[in-house]
C-alpha cells in the first residue's frame, strides 16, 4: 500500500490513459443500466452489485466470453452513446485530460449497425465529452482477432472509407493464441499508408516472439501489453534502442492470469532495461480497478515517489498521439500541479 498523500496526489494528477477499451470502460453502472434494458435476452446481471461476481475470469478466454457478452448490449445508438458519454465522464472524473479509447467497429457492424452511423453516433459522443467535461477523446479503431482476416478487412474499410475525426491509430486486440500477427501486415500497412498508427496487442498471453512479429510486419509504434518481452534480453534491447513503448496494464495482466500474481510482475524488469512504458486500465470496471488504481498499483511495485509518478504521466503524454500543442499544454499542467503539490499551492 502507499501512502494516503501519494494516493490524492495520484488523483489529482493531470493524466493521459493510452490503453482502454471502450466496451470494458464501461463502469458497473453503465453496464447494469443497459443489461435491464435487454433484461431476459443477456446473460449480463442487472444489478451493480452481481457484476463483481460476474467480472472474476477463469482465464483470458473466459474474459472474451464475458467481454462479447457485455457487447452484446449495445444494440441501439441511444446504447452507443450512453456508453461513450458515460466512459468519457468517467476518465474525466480522474482527471483524465486525453484518451485514446480502443474501439471494435467490427463487434457492432455485426450486431446491424451501419458504418456511417456508428461512426456518426461515436463521433457526436466524442464532441459531447469534450463539450461538458473538457477530455480530449480519440480513437483507435482495432481488429478483433478472433474474427481472422473477414474482421480485419471491415475494421479497415470502416477506418478508410468513414475516417472519422476522432480517430489517431489501427490496433488488433483479441486472443493471441492461434492468431498470428503476420496475417495482418497488409491491413496495417494500408491503414499506416492512410496516415494511421500502429499499435496492436502483442506479448500478453504469447511469447516474446508475437511481439517480434508487431514490430517486424506491423511496424508497432506502440505495443498493447507486450509484458512477455522480458523473456527475450535482444527484444528489449529492440524496444529500449528504437523507443517502442508498451502500454502496460499491470491489474488486467492479473485478472486475466497473463501474470501470476503482482509480486511477479516484469514492471519494474521492463522499467530497468530501458524500456519506455506507460500505465494504463484496459477493462477496468471489469478488472476491479480504475487509471488512478493503476498509478498507485505502479508507485508500489516501483517504489515511486511524487516526482516518479509525475514522470509517468507525462510519459504517458509523450507517448501519446496528441498533437505537439496538446501535448505541451497538458505537460505543462502536469508540471504545474506537480510543483503545486510539492510547495502545498
Amino acid at each position: 500500500m502507499i501512502a494516503p498523500d501519494l494516493t490524492e496526489f495520484i488523483a489529482g494528477l493531470p493524466k493521459a490513459e493510452l490503453h482502454v477499451h471502450h466496451v470494458g470502460s464501461a463502469s458497473p453502472q453503465i453496464v447494469a443500466e443497459l443489461a435491464a434494458r435487454h433484461e431476459g435476452s443477456t446473460p449480463v446481471p442487472a444489478d451493480p452489485d452481481l457484476l463483481d461476481d460476474y467480472f472474476v475470469f477463469r482465464d483470458f478466454a473466459h474474459f472474451i466470453e464475458v467481454y462479447l457478452a457485455v457487447v452484446d448490449l449495445i444494440r441501439d445508438p441511444e446504447d452507443v452513446w450512453s456508453l461513450f458519454h458515460g466512459v468519457g465522464r468517467d476518465l474525466a472524473a480522474q482527471r483524465v485530460r486525453y484518451a485514446e479509447l480502443t474501439v471494435t467497429p467490427h463487434l457492432h457492424l455485426s450486431r446491424g449497425f451501419a458504418a456511417a452511423e456508428f461512426c456518426e453516433v461515436i463521433e457526436d459522443a466524442r464532441r459531447a465529452v469534450e463539450r461538458d467535461y473538457g477530455t480530449i477523446l480519440r480513437w483507435c479503431f482495432d481488429i478483433p482477432g478472433e474474427d481472422g482476416v473477414h474482421g480485419a478487412d471491415q475494421t479497415l474499410k470502416v477506418a478508410l472509407e468513414q475516417r472519422p475525426d476522432g480517430l489517431v491509430s489501427f490496433g488488433l486486440g483479441g486472443p493471441e493464441i492461434g492468431v498470428p500477427r503476420t496475417q495482418f501486415a497488409p491491413h496495417f500497412a494500408a491503414a499506416r499508408a492512410a496516415g494511421l498508427r500502429s499499435v496492436p496487442h502483442a506479448g500478453e498471453t504469447t511469447g516474446a516472439a508475437t511481439v517480434w512479429d508487431a514490430v517486424r510486419e506491423l511496424k508497432a509504434e506502440r505495443i498493447g501489453h507486450g509484458v512477455r518481452s522480458v523473456e527475450d534480453p535482444a527484444l528489449l534491447d529492440h524496444l529500449a534502442s528504437e523507443g517502442i513503448v508498451l502500454e502496460v496494464c499491470p491489474t488486467s495482466n492479473i485478472r486475466t492470469r497473463a501474470v501470476a500474481s503482482l509480486a511477479e510482475h516484469p514492471l519494474a524488469t521492463l522499467i530497468k532495461a530501458g524500456v519506455p512504458v506507460t500505465i494504463n486500465s484496459d477493462d477496468p470496471p471489469m478488472f476491479g480497478t480504475t487509471l488512478n488504481g493503476e498509478y498507485a498499483v505502479a508507485a508500489e511495485l516501483l517504489g515511486l515517489d511524487r516526482d516518479g509518478v509525475a514522470d509517468l504521466a507525462r510519459g504517458a503524454v509523450r507517448a501519446s498521439f496528441l498533437t505537439v500543442e496538446g501535448k505541451n499544454a497538458l505537460l505543462a499542467e502536469i508540471d504545474t500541479y506537480a510543483a503545486g503539490a510539492v510547495t502545498g499551492a
